[in-house]
């Protein structure tokens, strides 16, 4: 069942709780895009079948899992021609661990799911944000309480050109979401300085090999042309990930 904006409100017409029931009585999982993250926990809360969170205003853990792949696929074993494959031959855990990741942009959901997630991978990760545009303290605790458990670096910064420093990958994302679009003129001023070059990776001291992720879409203004459609964008097999690791979301806990 494909249930649309335009079929479906979530807790306008009815109360969530009565969603949740009334949908899973008739699927075996629910797969929800939505605004508040209060709204995804509510319905995990009263459904009957799994709940797998899509997207919400705190996280986006089904993209995270699309750039780790595409991490693992980058850094491991390289097949010997394109029409090979051999990424599931190496376990993540001998790719993953001691890579570093950069973020220059917004303290959005996207850097949320990296903060809970790369840590507990031993993935060391940089972040720049802007003043009055940090992540939030309840996940910046999350990320530092696994970080010690792994010996996995943290830091956090406001200058972009201090966090690409020996970053092995750059990462950003949109500057103006859906519902910010009054925002815009003041969100870009603020982000002045942000937008990923080849120019801020190189006078910031990004490793020779560095990578660029962006989960799309992209605007301009966050990466440059020459960036986003060079061998070091990997955007689109980013992209096509997407698919395979959503797949597997799906089959695990169908």
């Amino acid at each position: 069942m494909f249930l649309g904006s335009q079929d479906i409100q979530l807790g306008v017409n009815e109360s969530l709780l009565d969603t949740s029931k009334v949908v899973s009585s008739m699927v075996d999982g629910i797969m929800a895009r939505v605004g508040s993250h209060s709204d995804i926990e509510t319905l995990a809360k009263y459904s009957t079948v799994p709940v797998i969170n899509a997207l919400s205003d705190k996280y986006h853990p089904t993209q995270i899992l699309a750039d780790l792949m595409t991490m693992h696929e980058v850094f491991g074993p390289q097949p010997k021609d394109e029409s090979s494959y051999v990424a599931h031959l190496t376990h993540p855990k001998q790719t993953l661990p001691g890579l570093k990741v950069a973020w220059v942009g917004d303290g959005n959901n996207i850097l949320h799911s990296m903060l809970v997630t790369f840590p507990k991978l031993g993935v060391h990760l940089s972040v720049a944000t802007p003043n009055g545009y940090n992540p939030t303290e309840e996940v910046v605790k999350i990320a530092q309480d696994e970080a010690v458990k792994t010996n996995t670096k943290i830091s956090f910064t406001h200058d972009p050109k201090e966090a690409v420093k020996d970053a092995d990958v750059i990462v950003t994302d949109t500057w103006v979401s859906m519902g910010q679009e009054s925002e815009k003129a003041k969100r870009l001023k603020d982000f002045a300085g942000y937008q990923v070059t080849s120019s801020l990776a190189k006078d910031g001291g990004a490793k020779s090999h560095w990578k660029f992720l962006h989960c799309l879409p992209r605007k301009q203004e966050e990466v440059s042309d020459e960036v986003f459609y060079s061998p070091r964008s990997v955007v689109f097999q980013e992209a096509e990930n997407r698919k395979w690791t959503i797949l597997s979301v799906l089959d695990a806990l169908l």
